[in-house]
């Protein structure tokens, strides 16, 4: 990693058929092997199906999941004098909505069923609406770091 400069943040264009970042995010962590279209074509049936099932917004219901699952602060592992401490540290918007979204697709793949499609709706719904494996990862992080506010002096 260079130390002189930081590198350029870029943009995320907004996806085709909802215009937004978040879809847009979403997909590209979807993606596999380069193959956007099937990222693509999981992520807006998933979407549809969520649309079926809650009779919401499925955009609306996403956002909300997302921000069900965006943690607060989180634990970083800090050496001071030749033991290591848990220092827990507020994350950035920006990378809480990048360990949200990296949550629910892991919660998503790791569940049971046959289908990313209804895996990916029901970890979606299921988020937003405070229940799933994706909530609970969010719960464990902050508990971590209430545990270990004893080391919150060892900022960085």
């Amino acid at each position: 990693m260079s130390r002189r400069a930081t590198p350029q943040k870029r943009t995320v264009t907004p996806d085709p058929i909802y215009h937004s970042r978040l879809v847009s995010m979403l997909i590209n962590r979807i993606l596999k092997e380069g193959k956007k279209t099937v990222a693509q074509k999981i992520l807006y049936q998933a979407m549809k199906q969520i649309e079926d099932t809650t009779q919401k917004d499925p955009l609306e219901v996403l956002r909300q999941a997302v921000l069900n699952v965006t943690p607060l602060v989180e634990v970083k592992s800090r050496r001071v004098g030749g033991s290591t401490f848990q220092v827990p540290l507020e994350v950035k918007s920006e990378r809480g909505t990048t360990l949200g979204l990296r949550w629910l697709l892991d919660a998503a793949r790791n569940r049971s069923g046959r289908g990313m499609v209804s895996k990916l709706a029901n970890e979606i719904i299921d988020a937003s609406n405070h229940t799933g494996n994706a909530t609970r990862k969010r719960e464990e992080t902050h508990r971590m770091a209430e545990a270990n506010k004893a080391y919150a002096h060892f900022r960085f």
